[in-house]
């Protein structure tokens, strides 16, 4: 379930930082995105944080469940961050799909 978390967390951050525009032209070249995109990218991303607080919560409880949130967020970060922004841009979209549905599959097993 963890591995669902940080890979939600990380569909979650590829959304809010959809919503910047700095971040939409890199990806999308100079075509700038409607004015309701921006809205729809924050809430979407604003929402899976929320799916990977509950995952946690539900996993580990309140004890141990918001702290795991947390990591699953600074991993998830991380990565973005450090990892696909600067070196492959054009992954984190298609990552961001993906991902989360692998999360899925690694916690059904």
């Amino acid at each position: 379930m963890m591995l669902l978390a940080i890979t939600v967390s990380f569909a979650a951050f590829a959304a809010l930082s959809l919503a910047m525009e700095k971040h939409q032209l890199e990806l999308h070249g100079k075509a700038a995105a409607a004015r309701a995109r921006p809205m729809l990218w924050r809430s979407l991303g604003w929402v899976l944080l929320g799916v990977a607080f509950g995952i946690c919560v539900a996993d580990h409880g309140w004890a141990a469940g918001p702290v795991l949130w947390l990591g699953a967020m600074t991993i998830s970060g991380l990565v973005i961050a450090f990892g696909l922004y600067p070196w492959r841009p054009r992954w984190l979209m298609p990552l961001a799909c993906v991902l989360p549905v692998l999360g899925l599959v690694a916690a059904a097993l």
